[in-house]
């Protein structure tokens, strides 16, 4: 899949496995992606042989783990977090460690590919994953693929959406595939930012705005850098996208006054 390609097919079309090695490859172009493609697919046949007898989701999620965590090893890199590598679907698949993000994108393609209903969940501070539709199971891809409890669920959903708040309301959190992308990039653009390497920052927020344009944040921050690197053009044409994309018409007042501060005459 081309990287263009992604920012103008339907947000459900998109496959998120697909996508994420898509967004990969690009920082590894002489990488056979053939041998990661038909990872992918044994993971999937592995996870539908163990999963025949799953119905339940609680079982669903049991048979991810079990297959993903306990039988091929994938987990967390708690030790080198903020490692670029760790929001880098190839690494993953190479290294079996990971980011949440990288792993809950991994998750959730192979619980889809098996046919089962499943989410990533956008949470203060973490992402999650929802299996199943009708009374579903919350797990942590980052901790062993294992079950959050109910109570923890509860608190998140508080926290997330007020007293109104519980397990019933999940749907609200749940990322469209589209922002998923967005968010496994921008890991990518704070961890260069964070390692000093605004050219490599620069090159993945355009990828944002080329597969999520409809994300404000990722205009702002490739404008930012793009100011920083004297690219006035570049930073204007960002501005006036910011301002096509923007929910309010105050915000757009306030990027179109940033956007004529550029050229005064």
């Amino acid at each position: 899949m081309d990287v263009a390609v992604i920012g103008l097919i339907e947000d459900e079309d998109i496959l998120l496995d697909l996508a994420s090695l898509a967004l990969s490859h690009a920082d590894h172009e002489n990488t056979d992606i053939a041998r990661h493609l038909e990872m992918l697919e044994e993971i999937e046949d592995r996870v539908c042989e163990e999963g025949r007898s799953a119905l339940l989701s609680a079982e669903r999620a049991a048979v991810l783990s079990r297959v993903l965590h306990g039988e091929l090893g994938f987990a967390g890199d708690a030790q080198g977090y903020d490692a670029p590598v760790n929001s880098d679907f190839v690494r993953l698949l190479d290294g079996r460690h990971g980011s949440p993000i990288a792993l809950s994108i991994l998750y959730v393609a192979i619980a889809r590919r098996a046919g089962w209903s499943a989410y990533v969940l956008d949470l203060p501070g973490n992402v999650l994953v929802q299996i199943g539709e009708k009374n579903p199971v919350v797990i942590d891809p980052f901790v062993s693929g294992g079950l959050v409890s109910p109570g923890r669920i509860a608190a998140i959903c508080r926290t997330c959406l007020g007293e109104e708040g519980n397990a019933s309301s999940l749907s609200a959190v749940r990322m469209s595939n589209r922002d998923v992308l967005a968010r496994l990039l921008n890991n990518q653009a704070i961890r260069a930012e964070n390692k000093n390497d605004p050219h490599r920052a620069l090159a993945v927020y355009q990828r944002i705005t080329r597969v999520a344009p409809g994300v404000l944040d990722a205009w702002q921050n490739l404008a930012r850098l793009q100011l920083a690197f004297d690219d006035i053009a570049g930073a204007k044409a960002s501005f006036f996208a910011m301002s096509e994309v923007a929910a309010d018409k105050e915000t757009r007042d306030r990027i179109m006054d940033a956007f004529k501060a550029l050229d005064p005459t």
